[in-house]
């Protein structure tokens, strides 16, 4: 680890929290859902209470003189409005010789409303000896189901995305605008652009991403080295928005906004996000492009069959008819979709954004979690764990004192550190006069009469003052930043601050190793630090000092073995290990690339919601697993009944009952799908 320059904590993560539409083929268009819908229902009602199911006449039902044309011309549009999003589907499955959830869908409402005009044209032209039963009912059921579903669907959808943006809009707000004339005002965080000049004093936060005009400073980027190291910047050197300032006052040119980039970012992920189809969503498509050659070929055959044996037309293409409506995938069609929707929803309200959706069919088979150190298992702030004296007269107490006594008023991780640690002491904090700070190396003030500066290693290196550096040395392996503390130009002593461990890391540890997933840790720190962390946390393989080409192999030669790897990481560094990863997880909003290159991202830098999103990813895959067996599952049976291959023991499946069954799927569809958990 590198010495004290007041500095940040890479990536405010904490504040980068972030937060889905797919199950409809690329050719269903969303956009006029809703309207869609409840046009389509204000024609379905009148269909409903004036068609009878099946012929049966249910008690909220009546009929009048010219009821029956009435029900044809609603139902006529109704099919050509409300069904137009499947045909078009169906057109472009069929040009694409790849016929699937579309066109099964357009199959069974096509059926209803052919077979239907047909028993019209029967029933109240040609004035049949025979009823011929219509399906209008079924056919404004079939389309108001399917359209309610999808409308449903895409709520979800919004409602994961809604979360994702709320999330961002928890960003820091203002920024400080310098002016042609050099005057400053505050502004939201909105109205600053690329090129605006932006002031940033020490200890504040840096807003957006820039290049330096003016001044020196120090600052922490542990999201992009992967290390809790001070890097001096300069002018022309770039900063990152959300790192916190060091000890230098700076002036930037504003070269990415942090709020327009960021929620273009999550928006870009999102967007990804929803286009994205697990193999498990094409696997639904494969079922529907089954049913479809099942149910075509069964309803012919059945036609043939039945034809031979009446020597008649109504059996026969009542039982084809049977056969293709029940055939129609309400539920499949919603199956994964729902659940995806669902996981995606529920994955947003608990900090977890699912970039790429086949993530979760991997995930259940993870037998190797590879871990970045800095930012993943530690905070990537720091915690007084050493104060020492170099001189008889001066107390420990009395060092961290004056220290506090310069820090008082600044913000950085560092100096929150001494005064967290001087109030769990009870240490009184004497007055300080004269405070400025000493850019890039740390800052300088009076106290009681006495001339004192917390300064870096390099600053005693430059000055020629005498230190330990053996200590300093020791002190620096064990992962501590080192400040030390002159009075009068002689040094006095020193206080050691170290990256501390997150809370959750020890549980998360203890849970992979449970479930017979090993934890290995990845990190650029150097050994002693590394064993130091992973003796704590109870990781048994550990390798230090990687660089990122290093990363990456050690990945490959684990999967090469025959293991499934998800790599943690958060900053570019992590990069190519999170794309060779078979699972790349994110922690926080991370860098650009790292947030790219990941599958998912942790948005809320939390180790133990990699807990979760292995739990999430298992209860998802049985899900998606269940609503298949419901929406397709149950055609194993039904078809065969539809097309009366038991009719010779009395047992035959009536429309009446296949539009039933077929309703009754698809609601247990849907609930099954909102039953979904994390845990």
């Amino acid at each position: 680890m590198t010495t004290h320059t007041h500095h940040a904590h890479g990536e405010d993560h904490e504040k980068m929290d972030h937060s889905e539409h797919e199950g409809m083929d690329h050719s269903m268009h969303m956009g006029n859902l809703k309207q869609k819908f409840f046009v389509s229902l204000i024609l379905a009602i009148p269909i409903i209470l004036l068609s009878p199911m099946m012929g049966m006449s249910l008690p909220f039902q009546f009929t009048f003189s010219g009821s029956d044309w009435l029900v044809l011309v609603l139902a006529t549009i109704l099919f050509f409005y409300g069904g137009m999003p499947f045909l078009k589907g169906a057109k472009m499955e069929l040009q694409m010789r790849n016929p699937a959830m579309m066109t099964l869908i357009s199959l069974g409402i096509t059926v209803a409303y052919v077979y239907s005009l047909y028993a019209f044209v029967a029933n109240n032209l040609l004035h049949s000896n025979t009823h011929v039963m219509d399906f209008f009912w079924e056919l404004a059921t079939l389309i108001i189901i399917m359209l309610l579903g999808h409308w449903v669907e895409m709520n979800a959808v919004s409602n994961a995305g809604n979360a994702l943006q709320k999330m961002a809009e928890l960003l820091p707000g203002t920024a400080t605008i310098m002016d042609k004339d050099d005057e400053t005002r505050e502004v939201n965080l909105q109205d600053v652009h690329i090129g605006d000049r932006v002031l940033v004093t020490a200890g504040a936060k840096i807003p957006t991403d820039g290049k330096i005009l003016s001044g020196t400073t120090s600052v922490n980027e542990s999201m992009v080295t992967g290390e809790a190291k001070d890097v001096i910047k300069e002018v022309n050197d770039t900063v990152i928005g959300g790192a916190v300032n060091g000890s230098g006052t700076i002036v930037v040119e504003v070269t990415g906004t942090g709020e327009s980039g960021y929620l273009s970012q999550v928006m870009t992920l999102v967007k990804s996000a929803q286009q994205e189809k697990s193999r498990v969503e094409s696997l639904s498509d494969k079922v529907a492009k089954a049913l479809f050659y099942v149910a075509l070929i069964v309803g012919i055959i059945a036609f043939i069959v039945w034809a031979i044996i009446t020597k008649e037309l109504n059996t026969p293409l009542e039982r084809m008819v049977t056969v293709l409506i029940i055939a129609c995938p309400h539920a499949l069609g919603l199956a994964i979709p729902l659940v995806t929707a669902r996981s995606t929803s529920l994955g947003a309200q608990n900090g977890l954004l699912i970039k790429n959706r086949q993530a979760l069919e991997i995930a259940k088979k993870v037998t190797v979690v590879m871990m970045d150190k800095t930012g993943t298992l530690t905070e990537g702030n720091f915690a007084v764990n050493k104060v020492e004296s170099f001189v008889t007269g001066y107390s420990e107490d009395q060092i961290l004192a004056y220290m506090a006594a310069l820090e008082k008023n600044a913000s950085h991780p560092l100096a929150q550190g001494i005064m967290k640690k001087a109030k769990e002491l009870d240490v009184s904090i004497p007055r300080v006069e004269n405070t400025q700070n000493i850019p890039g190396v740390g800052i300088e003030g009076d106290v009681e009469g006495l001339n004192i500066k917390i300064v870096s290693a390099s600053y005693l290196d430059k000055q020629q003052i005498f230190y330990d550096k053996a200590l300093f040395h020791e002190l620096s392996a064990r992962g501590n930043s080192i400040s030390f503390l002159l009075i009068d130009n002689e040094n006095i002593g020193l206080v050691a601050q170290g990256d501390q461990i997150k809370a959750e890391s020890k549980t998360m540890i203890d849970q992979l190793k449970k479930h017979g997933i090993t934890p290995v840790m990845l990190t650029g720190d150097n050994k002693q630090s590394a064993q130091v962390v992973a003796k704590a946390l109870g990781i048994d393989e550990v390798r230090a000092e990687l660089f990122p080409e290093d990363k990456e192999q050690i990945i490959r030669e684990y999967k090469d073995r025959g293991e499934v790897v998800m790599m943690v990481g958060d900053g570019i560094n992590d990069a190519p290990s999170l794309v060779r990863a078979n699972v790349g997880v994110a922690i926080g909003a991370g860098t650009d690339v790292a947030v790219d290159s990941a599958d998912v991202i942790l948005v809320k830098s939390n180790p133990s919601d990699i807990l979760n999103f292995l739990s999430l990813a298992k209860n998802t895959s049985r899900k998606m697993v269940e609503n298949l067996w419901w929406g397709a599952g149950y055609n194993i049976i039904a078809i065969p009944l539809a097309a009366g291959v038991l009719a010779f023991a009395g047992i035959i499946l009536t429309p009446a009952v296949g539009a039933v069954l077929m309703s009754l799927s698809t609601i247990i569809v849907a609930i099954n799908a909102m039953m979904l958990k994390i845990k």
